[in-house]
């Protein structure tokens, strides 16, 4: 009798358990890309809210986001699903909110994974041609990154921790380089005034925060990789914590020597730079005169990689949560499963650089017609669009996550404290939804937009449309398919499944017996 061994399994086991602290928090980090955050965020956040204490307001979104880990992270050590936010909300607030959470993060985080190729093959293609005058097509490099993404994402996550380690590090030494050099050549002498908070709570603070906040967004993707860590209930906090302290303070003292390196009043003047200077210029120019074109070369690279590691980052995160569901029957069964040997969740990985594909190409067609007046159409388009909109939605279920966290302990506090799980969320739910109402009230900013059109409301309905009719799908199980409502958001909880792929038992004709 011939056998054939399975490739696939619906299940994890010790083996699949690789990453450390440190590989998990070099995957959230990789999602914000430091580099991108402070020469393409940074810049632009300047430019559109002329608040100079765009610093100290990375300093107040991180205290947020460090008071929300606090519940995120005690309701960690209960709960290990690669649906991360959409178990933590199904667990505790209930299965239909759950579900429509699910579909939530998935869109979200799909958006910002696409949204991110659109400056991606924009700098490729501007590299391209500053060097050789060949102005070649930005979706062609960016379908060619989508392939290489796809592969990382059906191997071993190691793999792609390892990778993300090496390109993060090399980040933060460029971004080191840049901040030593601003800070001893500051255009208008030396000054502690952007980051302290007068600088900041000023008419502005609103359009600040809901910039900032999209340089945070990954952070909370430490729970997707529970399942594959060494410790989850050590491994996730801690992550965490060390993600959000890191990049808080790493962008605050960025962005303030970003301020110092073009001049406070100048970087504050609407009049002051150039609609050529503003957004990345603002930071390469500074490079190519104090450290000379090689570095901006070298820099122009290291943007690059950095938009790669987010995006490997964010794909990652996109197939965990189809795993998730797939797993536990909302969605087709085959996205539930993973390659036995390296624990990658395939299906999920090539679904997600399907539906990439699927939209690069849409954006492609339709860029003809856009006048080149209007910038550059990859990134005013589909990056500003999609990464905004991905920031939209990752906000609110980080509120829905507060409220979770209440109700998982509310009928058995678990021995954990009053402070983690109730006086924390009930912070974080006050100050993240406060956030989302910024965004909200910001949305035409945020977008590049001199007054609402219908991509202002169509993009947002993107998002909470299929939420909502998520809610009631859930319903419609609960009634049609029990058997399916009574696992969503407990899929690690459930005894193992059969391997995918496992050969029929053979009948020996002559026993009749298997």
């Amino acid at each position: 009798m011939v056998t054939s061994t399975p490739t696939t399994s619906t299940t994890r086991t010790a083996e699949h358990r690789r990453l450390g602290v440190f590989a998990v928090a070099f995957m959230i980090i990789a999602a914000s890309a430091p580099l991108t955050v402070l020469a393409g965020g940074v810049t632009s956040a300047y430019a559109v809210t002329h608040v100079d204490g765009i610093p100290f307001g990375y300093i107040v979104l991180a205290v947020a986001l460090g008071i929300f880990a606090i519940g995120y992270a005690a309701m960690s050590r209960f709960v290990t699903n690669a649906g991360a936010f959409y178990a933590y909300v199904a667990q505790g607030i209930g299965r239909p909110t759950g579900v429509g959470a699910s579909v939530l993060a998935f869109l979200s985080y799909n958006a910002m994974q696409i949204g991110i190729y659109g400056m991606l093959g924009f700098q490729i293609s501007s590299f391209i041609e500053s060097k050789t005058g060949w102005a070649s097509p930005w979706w062609v490099w960016v379908l060619l990154t989508i392939v290489l993404v796809g592969v990382l994402g059906v191997h071993r996550v190691d793999l792609s921790a390892k990778v993300l380690g090496v390109l993060v590090a090399l980040e933060f030494v460029a971004v080191i380089v840049f901040d030593l050099f601003a800070f001893g050549n500051p255009a208008e002498g030396f000054t502690a005034a952007p980051i302290t908070p007068a600088a900041l709570f000023v008419p502005g603070v609103g359009a600040v925060l809901a910039f900032g906040i999209a340089a945070f967004m990954g952070f909370e993707s430490a729970a997707i990789y529970g399942e594959e860590s060494k410790d989850p209930k050590r491994t996730i906090p801690r992550a965490t914590f060390l993600a959000v302290c890191v990049s808080g303070i790493f962008y605050a003292i960025s962005s303030w020597a970003l301020a110092l390196a073009v001049g406070p009043s100048k970087i504050t003047d609407p009049a002051g730079i150039s609609p050529e200077e503003a957004g990345p210029p603002l930071f390469f120019n500074f490079v190519a005169e104090h450290l000379g074109v090689i570095w901006v070369d070298v820099m122009s690279i290291l943007f690059i990689t950095s938009l790669f590691a987010a995006l490997v980052s964010f794909h990652n995160a996109v197939a965990r949560y189809a795993f998730s569901l797939g797993r536990e029957g909302v969605l087709p069964r085959v996205l539930g499963t993973v390659r036995i040997r390296s624990g990658a969740p395939w299906a999920g990985s090539l679904l997600q650089s399907a539906i990439a594909v699927v939209v690069i190409v849409g954006f492609a067609i339709g860029e003809q017609g856009w006048n080149p007046e209007n910038g550059p159409y990859p990134v005013i388009t589909l990056f500003t669009w999609l990464t905004n909109l991905g920031a939209f939605g990752l906000v609110l279920l980080l509120v829905l996550v507060s409220v979770a966290v209440i109700g998982f302990f509310r009928r058995d506090q678990r021995g954990v404290g009053t402070g983690s799980r109730l006086v924390a969320p009930i912070v974080a739910f006050v100050a993240l939804a406060i956030v989302w109402v910024l965004i909200l009230l910001n949305w035409d900013v945020l977008l590049g937009q001199a007054e609402s059109t219908p991509t202002t409301f169509i993009l947002p309905a993107v998002l909470l449309v299929p939420s909502a009719l998520a809610v009631v799908w859930a319903l419609w199980l609960r009634r049609a398919r029990p058997e399916v409502y009574r696992q969503i958001g407990h899929g690690t909880e459930l005894p193992e499944a059969p391997l995918l792929g496992e050969p029929e038992p053979v009948v020996d004709a002559t026993r009749g017996n298997p």
